[in-house]
């Protein structure tokens, strides 16, 4: 039996949680959309966006190194998905933390699953 994930500390949700190609016809993006998570996000966010380390990075996200460059990993295997072949990218779901504003290691919110509810 597989154990539940470890919460991650998030501390910016993205501002735009859905992309789409230009060329996409509306059938096209309901069919080929890539989720990635909310924790994949924060993983590229920090890393390529802020420039921290891998380390830093999960010092600041409160799980090992390994798991980040995981996470990492993934986030970049959809991003290259998303951009190569066209498809849809929606962020969303995952199991993270929130963080509090201005206190990225103080965390007194429970984990839970967390979801982002896409509006069209």
């Amino acid at each position: 039996m597989a154990r539940n994930p470890k919460c991650r500390k998030v501390c910016q949700m993205p501002s735009c949680c859905r992309f789409n190609s230009l060329n996409d016809s509306e059938s096209d993006i309901k069919r080929d959309s890539i989720i990635m998570s909310v924790e994949e996000y924060e993983t590229i966010r920090l890393i390529d966006y802020t420039g921290l380390t891998q380390e830093e990075c999960a010092t600041q996200m409160h799980v090992s190194r390994t798991t980040v460059q995981r996470i990492y990993n993934d986030a970049r295997i959809k991003m290259s998905i998303f951009l190569v072949e066209g498809t849809g990218l929606n962020i969303s779901g995952g199991s993270y933390e929130l963080c509090n504003k201005g206190s990225c290691h103080n965390h007194s919110v429970p984990c839970k699953v967390n979801s982002i509810i896409n509006e069209e």
